[in-house]
C-alpha cells in the first residue's frame, strides 16, 4: 500500500501540545514503559515520535498468541505497562483481576473511537480496555491454484488441495472456524460439538490436506505461492494481496469471527501514567491512521478513517460491509471449558 501522511503527521506533532505530566524536567532522566504486543503489529516510527514528544522511552516486546501473553501476565516476573490482548482474553484478564482500570479523563482521544466499538460486550464500559484494531477471520486464497472464487470453509478440507492448506496455530481461531463450518456456536462449551470439531481437524491432518500450522509465517508463504489457501486475519490478507495480486480473501458464508484487539494496562505496570500517555497517543487520529496504514489492519478510530480516505473505507476487507459483520461473532472467554479446549488442541497437534 502507498504510504501517506508524513507531512500531515509532522505538522500535527509539531503543533500538538505536550501531554500533561509526561515531559521530563531538565534535570530528570526520561521515564520508560514496556509495551507487550503481537509480532508485526505496530509502526516502529511511533516509538520515536512518542519519545520525542514525551521523553518516555519505549521498550518493545512481542508475543505470538493470546494464550502465551496471558501466561506471562499471570505468572508475573516481568512488568509490562501496555499490552494488546484480544477481546476474549480481555474478559479473562478482567475476571482474574490482572488489569488496572483506565482513567478516561487522561484518554481524551478515546472520543475518536467508532460509537459501536466504545461499548463492546466483553468490556461494556471500556473500563479496562480501548480498541486498537479490529477485523475478521477468513480464507486467503491463491486464485490460480483454486481456479476461481472460494466462499466456504469446506475448501479447507477439500482433498484437491492436498498439502496446500495453511492453518493457524491458534486454538480459538482454528477450532472456531471449524465449529462455524459445522453450524455450531464458536463459543460453545458443548463437549459433543467440540469433539466433532476436533475430529474434523484431525481428519484434515490425516488426509494430508494441511501443509503446516503457523501464525505470522502464513502470509509470507501465501505471498510466495507456497500454498493454495491459508487461514488468516483480515489485516494479513490486505498486506498479502498488496504484495501478490493473485491472492484474494473471503469471509465464508457459514460465518466467522469478528475480533477486536485492545490496549490495556496490566496490574503489574510500573508506570501506569506513562502507559495512559502512550494509549492516548495511539488514539490520536494522525497516529492511528499512520499505524493502521503501516500494518494493514482496520482502525477503530473514525477520525483516522477520515484521514485514510476512500481507498481504505471502501475496501471490503479493511472495512467489511454490514452483511459480512452480520454473520460474524465475537469470541468470548471460555475459561470454564479451557481444560476441554486445551485437551482437544493437544490431540489435534499430536495427530
Amino acid at each position: 500500500m502507498k504510504k501517506l501522511l508524513p507531512l500531515l503527521l509532522c505538522a500535527c506533532l509539531l503543533c500538538a501540545p505536550f501531554l500533561s505530566g509526561c515531559t521530563p524536567a531538565a534535570n530528570e532522566k526520561p521515564s520508560s514503559i514496556t509495551v507487550f504486543n503481537w509480532e508485526d503489529y505496530i509502526n516502529p516510527e511511533i516509538f520515536d515520535l512518542f519519545e520525542k514528544e514525551t521523553g518516555i522511552k519505549v521498550t518493545y516486546t512481542r508475543f505470538t498468541t493470546n494464550e502465551e501473553m496471558y501466561l506471562r501476565l499471570d505468572r508475573g516476573g516481568v512488568n509490562y505497562d501496555v499490552a494488546f490482548p484480544s477481546d476474549y482474553m480481555i474478559e479473562r484478564l478482567v475476571k482474574n483481576d490482572l488489569l488496572l482500570p483506565l482513567d478516561h479523563e487522561k484518554l481524551p482521544e478515546f472520543k475518536n473511537t467508532y460509537a459501536w466499538l466504545q461499548t463492546p460486550d466483553y468490556d461494556p464500559e471500556s473500563k479496562y480496555s480501548v480498541p486498537y484494531m479490529w477485523g475478521t477471520v477468513g480464507i486467503l486464497y491463491n486464485t490460480e491454484m483454486t481456479d476461481g472464487e472460494i466462499d466456504s470453509w469446506g475448501a479447507m478440507w477439500d482433498a484437491k488441495y492436498l498439502r496446500n492448506v495453511l492453518m493457524m496455530d491458534s486454538v480459538r481461531d482454528s477450532l472456531g472456524i471449524t465449529l462455524c463450518y459445522l453450524g455450531f456456536d464458536l463459543n460453545t462449551r458443548d463437549e459433543t460439538q467440540l469433539a466433532a470439531a476436533a475430529e474434523m481437524l484431525k481428519e484434515q491432518k490425516r488426509s494430508g490436506v494441511v501443509l503446516a500450522y503457523g501464525v505470522d509465517e502464513i502470509k509470507d508463504k501465501m505471498v510466495n505461492n507456497e500454498a493454495a489457501l491459508g487461514l488468516v486475519w483480515s489485516g494479513d490478507a490486505i498486506t498479502s494481496i498488496d504484495l501478490n495480486e493473485g491472492l484474494a480473501f473471503c469471509v465464508p458464508k457459514e460465518g466467522s469471527n469478528v475480533w477486536i484487539d485492545g490496549m490495556v494496562i496490566p496490574r503489574s505496570s510500573k508506570n501506569p501514567e506513562g502507559a495512559l500517555a502512550f494509549i492516548n497517543f495511539m488514539m490520536r487520529p494522525e497516529i492511528a491512521a499512520m499505524n493502521s496504514e503501516y500494518i494493514g489492519y482496520s482502525t477503530p478510530n473514525e477520525a483516522a478513517m477520515a484521514i485514510l480516505g476512500a481507498e481504505y473505507s471502501e475496501n471490503p476487507i479493511f472495512n467489511p460491509p454490514a452483511e459480512v459483520i452480520a454473520r460474524c461473532k465475537f469470541f468470548h472467554d471460555v475459561e470454564d471449558a479451557l481444560e476441554t479446549y486445551n485437551r482437544i488442541w493437544e490431540e489435534v497437534m499430536n495427530e
